[in-house]
């Protein structure tokens, strides 16, 4: 009689293989004809509908504390001229794709898990096995690529917002010149800010989706299991978001000079 042993930590490596699979599984599939637009067409409305307000009303008063701190820092040791470029690019780099991030995955990713989850506990996800159909074709991948086009359009939006509520900040509360907080932006951001900060948001978006979708198809059972598995998978996106944040960030810095340098 043979008893399997396995070291501490053996459970979480698992299941960090079966969400590697799946995410290798939806990037394969995901060429794979044919293409199901009308799905991806209703999870993008959907996503977006219940993300843009949100993110909206985020980005406004990120970009007001952000641009009210650096303000008041640069006032300190008299470099008022650049506050503008160091709020700018605080918000494009850093800030949108992480706001943009947390609404898709509390929001869009949360609905995708609920979603899945329930077609599971129903057996559907096993039906549609037993018919032949993909669900990872099916039903993953317009999800995934949903939440990855909803993800960089709302990126977008949440620099424009952004930057918008830290100069009106900026120049009304803390009587900033206009003339220099633009002329310091476009004297110290460079193009490849604003390329790192979309492909941030798309690769967040990624990320969102692939877990939401794996958490989806497997939860503990019943409602119960559902709900768990939508928290769990809202929880493991925003500690998987900010470390490939951290690890992109450094890349970058390292890769592409700051200008002027």
């Amino acid at each position: 009689m043979t008893t399997q042993t396995s070291f501490p930590g053996a459970g979480a490596l698992r299941e960090t293989g079966k969400l590697c699979q799946l995410g290798i599984d939806v990037v394969r599939t995901t060429f794979r004809r044919p293409f199901q637009l009308r799905e991806f067409i209703q999870q993008s409305w959907f996503i977006v509908s219940v993300t843009v307000l949100p993110t909206a009303l985020v980005s406004i008063p990120f970009g007001a504390v952000i641009a009210l701190q650096l303000g008041s820092l640069t006032r300190q040791i008299g470099a008022q001229s650049f506050t503008g470029a160091a709020s700018v690019l605080a918000i494009i780099q850093q800030a949108s794709p992480i706001v943009t991030a947390l609404l898709i995955a509390g929001a869009g990713g949360s609905a995708i898990c609920a979603d899945l989850g329930s077609r599971t506990i129903r057996e559907e996800i096993d039906a549609m096995e037993v018919l032949g159909v993909s669900p990872i074709h099916r039903l993953v991948v317009p999800r995934v690529l949903a939440a990855m086009l909803v993800s960089v359009l709302l990126n977008g939006m949440v620099s424009v917002v952004g930057v918008l509520g830290g100069y009106f900040f900026n120049v009304i509360m803390q009587d900033g010149t206009p003339g220099a907080y633009l002329a310091s932006f476009s004297a110290l951001a460079q193009l490849p800010d604003l390329w790192i900060s979309e492909l941030k948001a798309l690769i967040f978006g990624f990320i969102a989706g692939i877990v939401a979708a794996y958490r989806g198809l497997n939860p503990a059972g019943g409602p119960k299991g559902v709900g768990d598995a939508v928290n769990q998978a809202v929880v493991i996106t925003f500690l998987l978001l900010f470390f490939v944040n951290f690890v992109l960030t450094t890349i970058y810095l390292q890769v592409v000079p700051a200008k002027g340098s």
